[in-house]
């Protein structure tokens, strides 16, 4: 299947519901993005193990075997994935979670279901098309 537009970012994403993170990836990919998907923690280290170009994780906070906050803290202490930008969706944040995501650097946090138009338009920030460049605001 070939692309309109070049790849623009890879990302993974990482959700334990399938539909949910089918969705979102069929979302980023029509943006131009380059998705990988994890249902859990463990699926997402490989990933991100076998793929170094990965830009950005966006993950799931509340999931089954492991959080994604084990997810992030593993990204943290580790020095080559140390600075690896992070996004959180959560149907369930509490307080609590959200201290331990500004510690942790989180870059976003993403009430669930996700707005996308607010997802999108902070990934347009990080990643600009460089094809939107020349068309002023």
């Amino acid at each position: 299947m070939s692309s309109p537009q070049p790849v623009r970012q890879q990302l993974l994403l990482v959700d334990d519901e399938e539909d949910a993170l089918l969705e979102l990836a069929e979302l980023l990919e029509g943006e131009g993005f380059c998705c990988f998907t994890a249902l859990s923690v463990k699926l997402a280290l490989a990933h991100l193990t076998e793929h170094p170009d990965i830009a950005l994780v966006i993950t799931d906070l509340r999931m089954p075997e492991e959080s994604g906050l084990s997810l992030i803290k593993h990204l943290r202490e580790h020095t080559s994935r140390q600075h690896l930008p992070v996004i959180v969706m959560s149907g369930h944040a509490d307080m609590d979670d959200v201290s331990d995501l500004l510690r942790l650097q989180v870059l976003d946090l993403f009430r669930k279901p996700i707005y996308h138009v607010r997802l999108l338009d902070t990934l347009n920030k990080l990643f600009p098309q460089p094809w939107l460049h020349a068309v002023g605001p």
